[in-house]
């Protein structure tokens, strides 16, 4: 049961261990997704169809139809990655073995929903991937193995992404044997630790300039690709206010200046703008509607000056 990309990664390794078995996979129906929104399969239900797996889309997990035709299927156990639902216990008592969850954080640490960006967002330098036998709560059930990665300045939540997920299809591969053999003692979550990964919205990516600038970088590695970290062009002389402006790149700066959001230089080397602490000179940006520019070929078309204000 999965959704996301990481649970496609999940979902192939799985498919390559010759003695996992996979009747079915259960993924959320089709979405309208991208600016067309044209309805599109979720990750999982095309790595599924490539593999050519049987799918099945219910619109809840909680539907009566549904969890009978789980039960029919009798399955020993039932791998959930990134599926985008709460399993009420009704379908966690189905398969002999339990429910086990791929989960891309060091639980009890980010329980939720965007644990990847959650730990960019705040800084951490170490992260990594728990198996997790599931109950009825939100991320709070018993752990039968963990795998840990360091967060590097390099790291973005795409990179991230891809090596938790690598991770978590290994760790899961080499827990299964053991796990059905009864081997593993699974392990209370600790009660101290917990954080929230709370779902990322839009409005999270808008730069908040009097944040230390060291955190707005974050904020750029945490949301590459979507919403990414965006402000707006100075407002025009009768106070319109300018086009929305992506930033791509950027890195931390020793400057300051009076005022948060205010150009202190824009020049081949980067634009560089005040914030709460230091200051962020963006060095790849986008205007809406526009092409990914360097600042240089940006400025080129775009002039910013010192003393204006970006919001």
């Amino acid at each position: 049961m999965g959704t996301a990309p990481l649970a496609a990664v999940v979902l192939r390794r799985l498919a390559q261990t010759a003695a996992c078995e996979i009747p079915a996979v259960v993924t959320r129906p089709d979405r309208p997704q991208g600016r067309s929104l044209q309805c599109l399969p979720s990750a999982v239900k095309t790595a599924a169809l490539e593999l050519r797996l049987p799918v099945w889309q219910p619109e809840k997990a909680r539907e009566p139809a549904f969890i009978e035709q789980l039960k029919a299927a009798k399955p020993d156990i039932i791998i959930v990655t990134a599926y985008g639902q709460i399993l009420p216990q009704t379908i966690l008592d189905i398969p002999p073995y339990g429910c086990l969850n791929v989960h891309a954080s060091l639980l009890p640490r980010w329980r939720g929903a965007a644990p990847i960006q959650w730990a960019l967002l705040s800084g951490d330098t170490q992260t990594g991937v728990t198996i997790m036998k599931m109950d009825a709560g939100l991320d709070t059930g018993d752990i039968l193995s963990m795998a840990a990665t360091p967060i590097t300045d390099s790291d973005n939540a795409v990179t991230l992404h891809d090596r938790l997920a690598q991770m978590g299809a290994e760790l899961l591969v080499a827990t299964l044997p053991d796990w059905l053999a009864g081997k593993i003692a699974p392990q209370k979550q600790p009660a101290e630790g917990v954080t929230i990964a709370r779902k990322i919205t839009k409005e999270d990516g808008r730069a908040d300039w009097t944040l230390p600038a060291s955190s707005l970088r974050n904020r750029l590695r945490a949301f590459i690709p979507w919403p990414g970290l965006y402000t707006r062009l100075p407002a025009d002389a009768a106070g319109k206010p300018g086009a929305l402006l992506k930033i791509w790149e950027a890195t931390v700066e020793n400057s300051a200046g009076t005022k948060p959001g205010e150009i202190l230089r824009a020049d081949g080397h980067g634009i560089v703008v005040a914030c709460g602490q230091d200051a962020l000179r963006i060095t790849i940006l986008q205007k809406e509607g526009g092409r990914r520019l360097s600042a240089r070929d940006f400025l080129a078309g775009h002039p910013l000056h010192q003393g204006q204000l970006l919001g």
